[in-house]
């Protein structure tokens, strides 16, 4: 299982949002001395997040651009992909794949547009959830639609990667809420990336059991309750 570490980029800094409220932020400083961090301890890929594009308060592209240039490993890309052209844009910074969220849940179409462009390996849909809820829009809006009927969707669509954070548990080390996570793992039999709550070995074990590919991890790993090296060959 891969242990990808999250970088979450606010204001030019490496940042940790409490349950994605974007008032309860954790900086940790320099997102490229982040990302060359995770990089130098075992990470074989690292999950990037521009959280001012995703809700709608500016961006991050020049610090993206410079993690892109220093990373020799392989990274992923979010945060306000809602277009073709931002979709292009990620992609052509050597981004492994782009991460969309909001169009997913809302634009089947444009989706169906993007995949069919990228190709289902180069696009990971994001399954944004306060547990099976689904949420948009960098976490702030909630939708009536349910993450499992969502995935039975996104499977006829040809979607293959799906990244699954419980925004209830995100930032907070509470733990995951692993009755939901099981449930997210059965509705999918393609490639997930679990995350939300991440406290230490033990969520990563438990992910491990359940058969998930990978696991999201944020502030465990800037914490210190996870050691990267513990983790990046299992």
């Amino acid at each position: 299982m891969l242990v990808i570490p999250a970088v979450d980029l606010k204001g030019g800094k490496a940042v940790r949002l409490y349950e994605g409220r974007p008032e309860a932020e954790t900086a940790y400083g320099d997102p490229v001395a982040a990302a060359l961090r995770w990089q130098e301890e075992g990470a074989r890929l690292l999950h990037l997040v521009d959280l001012d594009r995703a809700l709608g308060t500016g961006d991050n592209r020049e610090a993206l651009s410079r993690i892109a240039e220093a990373l020799f490993v392989p990274f992923q890309v979010g945060g306000g992909i809602r277009s073709l052209e931002s979709l292009q844009e990620v992609l052509s910074l050597g981004a492994s794949r782009g991460v969309v969220g909001t169009v997913a849940a809302k634009d089947p179409a444009l989706l169906e547009t993007m995949l069919a462009q990228a190709g289902p390996e180069r696009l990971a849909v994001a399954l944004d959830a306060r547990g099976l809820s689904v949420v948009v829009s960098g976490w702030q809006e909630a939708t009536p639609l349910s993450a499992l009927d969502l995935l039975r969707t996104w499977e006829a669509m040809g979607v293959r990667w799906v990244i699954y954070t419980d925004v209830r548990r995100d930032g907070t080390l509470k733990g995951l809420d692993l009755e939901v996570v099981a449930r997210v793992r059965e509705a999918w039999p393609h490639t997930l990336i679990a995350g939300g709550g991440i406290a230490g070995p033990e969520d990563l074990l438990a992910l491990k059991r359940l058969g998930v590919e990978g696991a999201l991890v944020g502030k465990a790993l800037y914490e210190g309750r996870i050691r990267l090296k513990d983790f990046a060959v299992s």
